[in-house]
């Protein structure tokens, strides 16, 4: 587990699609340590939106959530939001994006990216 993350009773389910996908994200950038950060930020067009980024680094506040040697990790505050949630990977026709089930959301926009609680 890398300096500074811990690991929670919350639960945040990280598919193997979504892990393959991350792991090929490290291979192409060519950086091990690279895992899926998932923040949760005020905006968007239901109130509440995901944004994902690649890190190498975590956090005091960050907790780590490990499936099939893949990282997704998010903060203290996001966490809130993304208890219970599942993280996949998509790669559909014409488009290929991770995206959040988020069983705690009381509705979502069109975009997959912004929700309301």
């Amino acid at each position: 587990m890398p300096d500074g993350s811990t690991m929670s009773d919350q639960k945040l389910i990280v598919t193997d699609s979504a892990a393959a996908r991350i792991a090929k994200l490290r291979e192409m950038q060519g950086n091990d340590r690279l895992m899926l950060r998932i923040t949760v930020n005020g905006g968007g067009c239901s109130g509440f939106q995901y944004a994902f980024d690649l890190d190498a680094k975590t956090g005091s506040d960050d907790f780590l959530f490990m499936h099939k040697g893949s990282a997704v990790v998010t903060d203290e505050v996001s966490l809130e939001f993304l208890d219970g949630c599942t993280v996949d990977f998509k790669n559909e026709l014409g488009a290929a994006f991770f995206q959040v089930d988020n069983p705690n959301a009381t509705s979502s926009c069109g975009c997959g990216t912004s929700f309301s609680v």
